[in-house]
């Protein structure tokens, strides 16, 4: 999680990269804004540097395996619990609400990506939710009614299920 300021030492840079090629999987989740999209790519970019993240459209078979998630990809989209309005608003879109990393103002962060790295026979390698915080869904579920009901059961639950039974049977 946060994985926006990841910095592999350089010894760190083969390990991943053996893991990943060896069948690993690595699942990223809670980052938010291009800067700290940029900087997790670049590093990511430093361990399998021949490879490109790809965006799964919403007719790729993860958002079909158990849950049948036939919505917009921003209707999945699970924000950090600490920036649920109290107004209980179950529509919910990131608006300009994170910093930028030089302070020159808020990035828009309305867009919620899934994107991924494949090996050479089509299977995920990589896999990260961008612009969306699913950890907090599955770890804050008891902390807020509204948040439970609106978040983890409609958004974090299912997706996560999903990404998890696929990446467990391909």
């Amino acid at each position: 999680v946060e994985p926006g300021a990841l910095l592999l030492r350089d010894e760190e840079v083969p390990i991943l990269r053996k893991y990943l090629l060896n069948g690993g999987v690595l699942m990223a989740d809670d980052f938010w804004g291009d800067w700290q999209w940029e900087g997790f790519a670049s590093q990511i970019k430093r361990a399998l540097p021949e490879r490109e993240f790809v965006e799964l459209p919403m007719d790729h078979p993860i958002f079909h395996c158990v849950f049948d998630l036939k919505m917009p990809k921003n209707k999945l989209q699970t924000p950090s619990i600490h920036y649920v309005e109290r107004r209980h608003s179950t529509d919910f879109t990131w608006e300009t609400n994170h910093p930028r990393k030089d302070g020159s103002g808020a990035e828009d962060c309305s867009e919620m990506h899934v994107r991924a790295i494949f090996d050479d026979k089509g299977r995920i390698m990589v896999i990260a939710t961008h612009n969306c915080d699913n950890g907090d869904a599955w770890e804050r579920e008891g902390e807020d009614d509204f948040f439970f009901h609106e978040f983890s059961e409609k958004r974090g639950y299912p997706l996560g299920i999903n990404i998890i039974f696929y990446l467990m049977t391909h």
